[in-house]
């Protein structure tokens, strides 16, 4: 069902960000867009609001902002919890699960076997193929189809590929522990063949866990294709927890070959600001795109939260939001390739033309309180120009004077989202926190864009190559947006706030 208008008992419910009616979520599954609609599928405990009875849930949307719930997808049972996976449109009936003139949907999931189960311990691979366009499912007569005897081997994310050696079906999955992308092949979804392993490198603080793989044209030129690894791990974030990290490089139909590896092993945590992440912030993990998304275009989206604390976090009935859906692109600047994320949405149907807010070459000194710009769902663009200032930037969600802190920090160019005085904090010890990332002006200035939620903050800066996501819980009452300077001076060049409806 739609989200829901937020109540006295519901204060954080999101207007922009899916969340589940009155049950706990966590990783995006099965993203796919099939028969004019986009399925988000997700990890869903359907009995409560904690991890747990692990199953899949399902929503459907028409334009990534307003979205659908749906009765449960693909249920656990006294055999197996249903864990990650992913959905393919088998065009060509090669499973043989539908018919030539009536392809089915397969779903490719984890089957976590429970104890007292023949294979109780195991994490392997199986099959449920809907034939109604994603609406009910039946599991596989001889699942799991793949089956490593690993109790860490999941998540695997499904990609059809065509190229120089030939067309077939590829799943890349993960061993967890060994921090490693395992990758197989198949013709028929059934059999599967192993191609080859990935890792570890780069960042090893925590088990590997939902890979994506997927090609992305270099600066737009559809003759220049590098291939997109991304993989998730928890714990072990540049900012503790959490996190999602990419490498760029190129896949051969067996083989990916990364070009941004900088460390090969384990234990190289003193370098996490060196590495690729998808976001620095706190919340957002386990992300993964939609397969068949309308142009070729690569839509993903992540689990707004963190293991750390994701148990705990003070909603009810329901427990975790996801993102927003993200188009990413592929950016070439000299020899440095980055991923460029950048929301997805109709904002202008969901904003109210008349409650805009707007200010142009302003010069702020310390913490003041713009009249007419506050508001509880928001889109902010903003350019500043450093001054003598230390620090610079927004608090959102304020009271006057407390509030979430977004700043730039230019002597050591750092990006900060502070939610340390955000509202509730005290829910669990690692929540109150001040986290940082990289970031660059751009001909001496430095643009945001923030989308701001009842219970979020999503920052996207150097036009979307930075990110940074966090969950905040401020009061109902705390609405006051703010500008701020530390030691000195700097300059609004613009700011535009646009209200949600």
């Amino acid at each position: 069902m739609p989200a829901a208008p937020a109540t006295t008992a519901d204060t954080f419910r999101p207007a922009l960000h899916y969340a589940a009616r009155n049950t706990w979520l966590n990783d995006p599954n099965g993203l796919i867009f099939h028969g004019g609609v986009y399925h988000l599928y997700y990890q869903n405990n359907p009995l409560d609001n904690v991890w747990g009875n692990m199953s899949w849930g399902h929503a459907t949307s028409t334009d990534l902002l307003t979205w659908t719930e749906h009765p449960v997808a693909i249920a656990c049972d006294e055999e197996e919890d249903i864990f990650s996976g992913s959905i393919v449109f088998d065009r060509n009936n090669t499973s043989g699960f539908g018919t030539d003139s009536a392809p089915p949907l397969v779903a490719i999931y984890t089957s976590s076997f429970k104890p007292g189960t023949k294979l109780e311990g195991i994490q392997a691979q199986s099959l449920a193929y809907s034939r109604d366009g994603g609406y009910t499912w039946t599991k596989h007569s001889d699942n799991p189809v793949l089956n490593r005897n690993s109790a860490e081997f999941r998540d695997p994310k499904v990609i059809r590929y065509d190229g120089d050696a030939g067309s077939y079906w590829v799943m890349v999955a993960v061993e967890a522990k060994d921090f490693q992308v395992v990758l197989y092949k198949s013709d028929d979804l059934r059999n599967w063949e192993l191609l080859s392993t990935f890792g570890p490198a780069n960042a090893t603080g925590g088990p590997w866990e939902c890979p994506d793989l997927f090609p992305l044209p270099v600066n737009g030129d559809p003759e220049n294709l590098k291939w997109v690894l991304t993989v998730n791990l928890n714990p072990g974030g540049p900012n503790k927890g959490s996190a999602g990290q990419y490498f760029v490089g190129d896949f051969d139909g067996a083989i990916f070959t990364s070009e941004t590896t900088v460390t090969e092993g384990v234990d190289h945590q003193g370098r996490l600001s060196e590495y690729q992440w998808l976001d620095w912030g706190r919340d957002y993990y386990a992300a993964v795109s939609f397969s068949d998304a309308p142009e070729n275009r690569r839509l993903m989206i992540g689990w707004m939260n963190n293991w750390d604390y994701a148990n705990q976090i003070p909603t009810s009935p329901w427990r975790s939001p996801m993102t927003l859906a993200r188009e990413l692109s592929l950016h070439a600047n000299g020899g440095d390739l980055r991923l460029v994320q950048k929301p997805v949405g109709d904002w202008a149907a969901a904003a109210d033309p008349t409650k805009s807010f707007s200010l142009n070459e302003t010069v702020i000194s310390g913490l003041q309180v713009l009249d007419g710009a506050a508001g509880a769902v928001q889109r902010i663009h903003v350019t500043f120009t450093p001054g003598s200032a230390e620090e610079f930037g927004l608090v959102v969600r304020g009271d006057g004077m407390q509030g979430t802190r977004i700043g730039i920090r230019p002597a050591d160019g750092s990006l900060i989202v502070d939610r340390r005085s955000s509202g509730l904090t005290d829910f669990h010890e690692c929540f109150p926190s001040l986290d940082t990332a990289p970031i660059r002006a751009t001909e001496g200035s430095y643009h945001l864009t923030i989308y701001l939620d009842r219970c979020s903050v999503e920052v996207f800066a150097e036009g979307g190559k930075v990110t940074m996501t966090e969950l905040i819980f401020p009061a109902a009452a705390s609405t006051d947006l703010a500008v701020y300077t530390v030691g000195g001076t700097a300059t609004i060049n613009s700011l535009q706030v646009d209200q949600h409806v």
